[in-house]
């Protein structure tokens, strides 16, 4: 007996650091059974006999067999109600050995986790406080008690724990004398729900039809990567909290998944992909990765051919040097609006019939021509004499000619240079329009002078 009260005196002081598993709502129910024990008490509480007597181990009365059930069900915020019944044979009531009758009570209490209060203590040290009522009968005397004490759960388990239970029984008459029951024994907890049966009840499992881990709240992390599957942008795939949990293989800070080049290290503007050359185009579509050029030509320089300076896609004369006023193509030693004027004002060169003399009032056209010639130094021109198809081919092949000469001899007379002129006659050979007709034959009477550089 003095051992079995050093072990309960030993048990109730036992504070340890864990995880506290007390019964609650995940298991609201819990049964216990276990042996108790029975001290009468004989002195006022206010001398110092009372405590000798209380742990004093003399008159003690213990019935060494399961003489102590107990059943629990939690109500809310750290309550729970319990029924426990109990049965002891009571040999010491004074001093040892001077009695012999059975004892036996019925309590009804409410017991509050003090977890809740103080905080979690630890799985071995689940500490509670209980306050009720008993009926308490003693040698064939009964009567209600008042009792109240305090106890705890030591867990080995979620499910299985070792308690111990004491508490003070407070008579209202002389029936029953006061006096103090303790109890130890197992005690299990049950009723708690877990559809996945990952180990986290239903009412704490953030996701209960799916086995998951208690650190996620019953979530799983299927591919182990310390981020759950809701959060997990990969979740089949180990991958890094920073990035969801994708993996990013080549360390560019673009996750996998989004990363058009996985395996090389990119930027983020490029999806992952590099640009070594840091022309805009990535080095996978980038046939000169080493040398910078525009998208439209795949990462490669224009070629420039001539060297003029008008990049090949400008260029209107790509194999010819020229200036970029000009498309690439060389620069024009004559405008357009000068060979128009030209053009137009030969047309007015008249001859008489059948010779090479020209009509009166020519000289103006003439003139003009001379004046455009002598604004456009660097240009050459050819002179070509037509006539119309009167006479015959040998006939108007040398007019012709003379035509063509007249006019160059005129603006060499005139100061152009005669290196720049040459003359030739066409005879008939190149109408312009019908000689069946005046107006026709007329119109292919002509001299037509064009630039030739």
């Amino acid at each position: 007996m003095k051992r079995l009260k050093l072990a309960v005196i030993a048990l109730f002081t036992l504070v340890t650091v864990g995880n506290v598993n007390a019964q609650d709502e995940n298991n609201p129910w819990a049964v216990g059974f276990g042996v108790n024990t029975v001290d009468f008490i004989h002195h006022d509480i206010t001398t110092g006999e009372h405590y000798k007597d209380l742990f004093g181990n003399t008159d003690w009365n213990i019935l060494p067999s399961i003489s102590r059930i107990s059943v629990g069900k939690y109500l809310d915020k750290g309550f729970t109600l319990q029924l426990a019944g109990s049965i002891n044979k009571i040999e010491t009531f004074l001093s040892e050995n001077d009695s012999d009758f059975l004892y036996y009570s019925g309590d009804l209490s409410v017991l509050y986790d003090l977890n809740n209060l103080i905080g979690d203590t630890s799985q071995w040290f689940d500490p509670y406080v209980h306050l009720g009522g008993s009926y308490v009968n003693a040698d064939s005397n009964g009567e209600g008690m008042l009792t109240g004490g305090a106890g705890f759960n030591t867990w080995f388990n979620n499910n299985v724990g070792l308690n111990f239970h004491t508490g003070f029984k407070h008579a209202f008459s002389e029936n029953v004398q006061n006096h103090w029951q303790h109890s130890l024994g197992l005690v299990i907890k049950f009723g708690g729900k877990d559809t996945d049966g990952d180990g986290v009840y239903d009412k704490e499992d953030a996701c209960p039809e799916v086995a998951g881990l208690k650190e996620f709240n019953g979530c799983p992390d299927a591919d182990g990567d310390g981020v759950k599957d809701s959060d997990d942008a990969c979740p089949n795939v180990a991958g890094l909290a920073a990035m969801n949990g994708c993996p990013d293989s080549d360390g560019d800070g673009v996750a996998d998944k989004d990363d058009m080049c996985p395996n090389s290290k990119g930027t983020k503007a490029n999806k992952g992909c590099p640009d070594s050359d840091g022309d805009g185009v990535v080095d996978k579509d980038d046939k000169c990765a080493s040398v910078a050029g525009p998208a439209a030509n795949a990462g490669c320089p224009w070629p420039d051919t001539d060297g003029d300076g008008v990049l090949d896609k400008d260029d209107k004369c790509p194999t010819v040097a020229g200036v970029a006023s000009e498309g690439g193509c060389p620069e024009k030693v004559i405008t357009k609006e000068a060979i128009e004027v030209l053009n137009f004002t030969a047309k007015s060169i008249l001859f008489n019939t059948g010779r090479s003399s020209f009509k009166p009032g020519v000289t103006k056209q003439l003139n003009a021509i001379v004046d455009i010639m002598n604004k456009n130094a660097k240009a050459t021109f050819a002179i070509e004499g037509h006539t119309d198809s009167s006479g015959g081919d040998a006939i108007n092949q040398r007019i012709s000619e003379k035509r063509a000469n007249a006019v160059k001899n005129y603006l060499v007379k005139k100061g152009v240079d005669a290196s720049r002129l040459e003359a030739n006659g066409y005879g008939e050979t190149k109408p312009v329009d019908s000689n069946k007709t005046r107006a026709g034959r007329a119109n292919n009477r002509r001299v037509e002078i064009k630039v030739t550089n």
